[in-house]
């Protein structure tokens, strides 16, 4: 804030608002700093993006900006009403003041807005009550219609329930449950609910949410074959945690079970990445068959060829599914980086033909390798060699 209230002097009026000023009243870090001009955004950030020494990326639709300074990053958009023309619709927007910005916002809580700009700069403005409700740990929408308008915030605020350690009031909550049971979810894109979701697999207290979100019939809602296993899920984003996979995909993956396959067109229309969806699908599909095919007594050569093409988040779900974790964390922490010190051209530099022979023979190298019984880069030769050419390496 030293180094950007000087720079908004001259600018249309600006504002702190959202999660930041929500945060900065309940004392704790945000990561998050999103302004609100009552003016032309775009013209302002480029002119904020030229005193800062950064620059301003516009974004179209809504008026917002983005200006990046080195380690500052703000979101500015210009103050603004919203109009659904249908349930779950995008909005439509055209400016106005700061106060009915605030109010086409989700909860009390994120709206509140700290004037930045001339004789104002300091005020706090709090038309809802969200002050009140922060101090009481409430999660309140702003009017009835709120989860209609846009049913992803319902979880938005199991989330921040679970974040906050907060609680909806009993009209928020019961709008909420009517909502889901008029199938709200129905009027909003999967891409959407996949946002929100990770999200909300992504916070700390994750079981937590989930369970709530089952209490309200949100699993159900989204999907007939969805029953959420909170207990499973939080499970297997804390062996995520330990083991270096992603705990939202291995949540993600545990809330598929135990019918994967029934869910596939479910988890396509949540608009993942390619390769975060695969890791997903793989892991609700594999993880059930590894707690009875792994064992401490395993030898390393068949762990390794157990594990090696999985993704961590599979690892993290077998865990969670009462896995052993000894031989997981062998294989991560001494097996997976494996390599042999030979290659293909070796053997064929040795007289060795091209053909899928190479393969098997590096492959059993390794294998042995793996088990101990080879040691060197002149041992890896000879055993691929003798493989290559159908001899008995131990020869």
């Amino acid at each position: 804030m030293e180094r950007l209230l000087p720079e908004l002097d001259g600018l249309p009026p600006a504002y702190l608002v959202g999660g930041a000023v929500r945060d900065l009243l309940r004392g704790a870090e945000s990561v998050d700093l999103d302004l609100v001009l009552e003016g032309d955004t775009r013209s302002a950030s480029r002119e904020l993006a030229a005193r800062l020494g950064g620059e301003a990326v516009e974004h179209e639709r809504f008026g917002t900006a983005t200006v990046r300074a080195r380690e500052l990053w703000l979101d500015l958009a210009t103050a603004r009403r919203e109009r659904y023309r249908w349930p779950g619709a995008l909005p439509e927007v055209e400016p106005a003041p700061i106060e009915a910005d605030l109010g086409r916002r989700d909860f009390t809580i994120n709206a509140m807005a700290v004037a930045l700009s001339g004789g104002e700069r300091g005020r706090v403005l709090d038309p809802y009550g969200g002050r009140a409700d922060l101090d009481a740990g409430v999660v309140r929408v702003l009017h009835r219609h709120s989860f209609i308008d846009d049913p992803t915030r319902i979880l938005r605020a199991v989330r921040y329930e679970a974040r906050l350690g907060f609680a909806m009031d009993r009209d928020t909550a019961a709008l909420a449950a009517a909502a889901v049971a008029d199938g709200v979810f129905d009027t909003v894109s999967g891409t959407r609910i996949g946002n929100e979701l990770l999200l909300v697999l992504g916070e700390g207290r994750r079981r937590e949410a989930l369970a709530r979100l089952a209490d309200l019939g949100v699993d159900r809602a989204l999907d007939p074959s969805l029953s959420f296993d909170a207990d499973l899920a939080g499970s297997a984003a804390r062996a995520a945690e330990v083991i270096g996979a992603d705990p939202a995909l291995a949540a993600l993956a545990a809330l598929l079970l135990p019918r994967p396959e029934a869910l596939v067109l479910w988890l396509d229309g949540l608009g993942l990445d390619a390769s975060a969806r695969e890791r997903t699908l793989r892991a609700s599909r594999t993880a059930p068959s590894l707690p009875d095919a792994l064992s401490d007594d395993l030898a390393r050569s068949e762990l390794h060829r157990l594990l090696r093409d999985e993704p961590p988040e599979v690892l993290a779900l077998a865990i969670a599914l009462g896995a052993p974790s000894d031989p997981i964390s062998l294989y991560l922490d001494r097996l997976a980086d494996v390599r042999l010190e030979i290659s293909g051209d070796d053997l064929v530099a040795a007289g060795v033909a091209p053909s899928p022979t190479l393969g098997r023979a590096l492959d059993g190298t390794l294998r042995r390798k793996l088990d101990g019984a080879l040691a060197g880069r002149e041992e890896e030769l000879r055993c691929a060699l003798a493989l290559a050419r159908d001899e008995d390496p131990g020869a």
